[in-house]
């Protein structure tokens, strides 16, 4: 495989992005791979590599470049609270807006690179990010073939871009994955995206994944379950195989 991190002009400066896709039979589909809260580290530059494995030209950008932050500090410890603090302060730095245009540049970036397709992309945003990927299908209804959530928060909200208000504008396909235990994602927000989902006839799956909880998919999360981690690597490389081939 062929990868390389390179800063990428945005509208508010630029972002280091991870790129990663194979070495041969390109182009490769489009799929923009959303950070979680923690940020960059390489536990998710090897996510984007499995996807890439199997035929996508993944793109997965540092979203705190505007504070200037890449990677956080350590979780476990003493130095725990003054990271989580610290990424409070980052994920609430940001807007849907903010990473739309964020997503348009890379889109562009990606456009003029011969190694990527872009006629049918894909989107995936886990934790703080699956609203920014169902955001993304929304606005580019003709070009996103699939997007997917995966414990995503902020689902349900007041905000005229809430997930649950733009699912239907999307004509891709959409997957939530959502943890039955999840205080960032609770059943009953689950339960108003569904019933919304339905009202809008939107083309989506809500799966529960009984028994985990919120991160069950990151392999150096406490949270990690490995069957349910498996379980949405069916699921999210079947989505994008159907969608963008």
């Amino acid at each position: 495989m062929i990868e390389q991190q390179i800063d990428i002009p945005m509208k508010d400066g630029a972002t280091t992005t991870f790129i990663v896709h194979p070495e041969r039979d390109g182009p490769h589909p489009l799929i923009v791979f959303y950070m979680d809260a923690p940020a960059i580290r390489e536990e998710l530059r090897d996510m984007a590599r499995r996807l890439a494995s199997v035929g996508y030209y993944v793109m997965l950008p540092n979203l705190y470049y505007r504070s200037g932050v890449i990677e956080l500090g350590p979780f476990l410890g003493e130095a725990a609270a003054a990271t989580r603090q610290r990424m409070g302060e980052l994920m609430g730095s940001l807007t849907i807006p903010m990473i739309m245009d964020d997503t348009d540049a890379l889109i562009g970036f990606a456009e003029q690179q011969a190694a990527a397709a872009t006629a049918k992309i894909g989107c995936v945003g886990y934790c703080m990010s699956g609203q920014y990927a169902i955001n993304a299908a929304a606005r580019y209804r003709e070009r996103v073939g699939a997007a997917a959530s995966v414990y995503g928060v902020r689902l349900v909200t007041e905000a005229d871009d809430s997930p649950h208000r733009v699912a239907g504008k999307a004509k891709g396909e959409l997957y939530f994955a959502c943890a039955e235990h999840d205080s960032w994602a609770p059943l009953d927000m689950v339960e108003t995206l569904r019933k919304s989902l339905e009202e809008s006839h939107a083309n989506a799956e809500i799966e529960i994944y009984f028994g985990v909880e919120h991160g069950f998919a990151f392999p150096q999360r406490p949270a990690y379950e490995k069957a349910a981690a498996e379980r949405h690597w069916e699921r999210l490389i079947a989505l994008f195989r159907r969608q963008l081939g």
